[in-house]
């Protein structure tokens, strides 16, 4: 698979290093002083900083298995053990969960692990782990 790339935009870079770079403990690589790229779980997001400290990111939510789900939102499909790890991690750290840690669609084909983030700009972040990845892609009959 080739690695997809994000961009990003950040109130302030050096508060998206402790976020992406500490507390989610992705690799930094690229940087100038308006922007930085991180791996995030072998993909390339950059992270662009922008005026505009007071923007909402979040545009509206959709309900999803009795969830409100932001919109919009990017994230990750980890193995259950990195997603227990990130999970640790934004635990340890005290960030709030906008959806906490749960299992969605439990007991169907779709069945994942979830929890939705924001990152201190806002941009909301959503980490999952299926319990049958071949289930990904599937469509219900």
């Amino acid at each position: 698979m080739r690695p997809f790339h994000l961009a990003i935009p950040v109130h302030d870079v050096s508060v998206a290093r402790d976020f992406y770079g500490r507390v989610l403990g992705c690799a930094e690589g690229r940087s100038a002083a308006q922007w930085v790229d991180f791996n995030f779980f072998e993909h390339q997001l950059v992270c662009h900083q922008v005026a505009g400290e007071d923007r909402e990111a979040v545009a509206g939510v959709n309900p999803v298995d009795g969830e409100r789900v932001p919109v919009p939102h990017f994230g990750v499909v980890l193995t259950r053990d990195q997603w227990d790890d990130v999970v640790g991690r934004l635990t340890n750290a005290q960030v709030a969960f906008r959806i906490p840690p749960t299992i969605r669609f439990e007991g169907t084909a779709g069945e994942q692990a979830t929890c939705f983030v924001q990152d201190p700009s806002g941009n909301c972040l959503e980490f999952k782990a299926f319990a049958d990845l071949e289930q990904l892609f599937a469509r219900d009959a």
